[in-house]
């Protein structure tokens, strides 16, 4: 073969190379807005055409849908295990229990899709899977560390942060433009229930005519 043959073969296998990797950060990007918008039951084939991409392009870079989450959600998780880690090392136990509870649910409130990463079932997707256990083992020593204090209930358990996250996601889903005022409304109330002392200071409540127009949105949208 020509030298100038092999040197065109090479240019067209750069540029197919380029063009893919173009295809799959169109595909993450698209995902990523569309599941904040919708949720993670978004149709693969509404986020191939938000990326302008045919759906055999989009299968062909991520084969499966939790191809395709991990790739949309990792960063998201890896910062839920920094800020777990980060909570776990403060100074007082208590202040970083009820700061990582905040962050965790304020994570949930800025991306339906999120709220629903955070609660599933993650099957193979094994960068997700360490990422929350190694979240999961730093809160948890947290928890010892704050029962200590003599700040955390007694009774608080590991579990009751899975149960929070699943009730904040209903909120959530529920209140539409509403969700984040109700949200931290919830993390309030239920950091007061968690505390030794009853004490904490509570957010402000949405108004009701703020819960009733969220609703009203939220059940036209489909909930989407």
């Amino acid at each position: 073969m020509e030298p100038s043959s092999e040197s065109g073969m090479c240019k067209r296998a750069r540029r197919l190379r380029s063009d893919a990797e173009q295809n799959r950060d169109r595909i993450v990007e698209a995902a990523r807005k569309v599941y904040r918008r919708e949720g993670l039951s978004a149709s693969m084939a509404g986020i191939a055409r938000a990326a302008g991409v045919g759906i055999a392009t989009l299968f062909r870079r991520f084969p499966t849908r939790m191809d395709l989450i991990t790739a949309v959600f990792e960063d998201a998780m890896q910062r839920n295990r920094d800020a777990a880690v980060a909570a776990r090392d403060a100074e007082s136990a208590w202040e970083g229990f009820r700061g990582y509870v905040e962050t965790v649910c304020a994570l949930q409130a800025a991306n339906r899709g999120f709220a629903e990463v955070l609660t599933m079932n993650y099957g193979t997707a094994k960068v997700l899977e360490r990422q929350r256990q190694e979240a999961f083992e730093a809160f948890t020593e947290l928890i010892g560390r704050a029962k200590r204090e003599g700040r955390l209930r007694e009774d608080f358990s590991p579990e009751d942060l899975p149960i929070l996250l699943m009730a904040n996601a209903g909120v959530l889903g529920a209140v539409g433009d509403a969700g984040a005022a109700a949200s931290k409304r919830l993390v309030g109330q239920m950091l007061r229930a968690f505390s030794e002392s009853g004490s904490e200071p509570l957010p402000p409540a949405p108004s009701p005519k703020e819960l009733f127009r969220g609703m009203v949105r939220q059940r036209r949208s489909g909930g989407s």
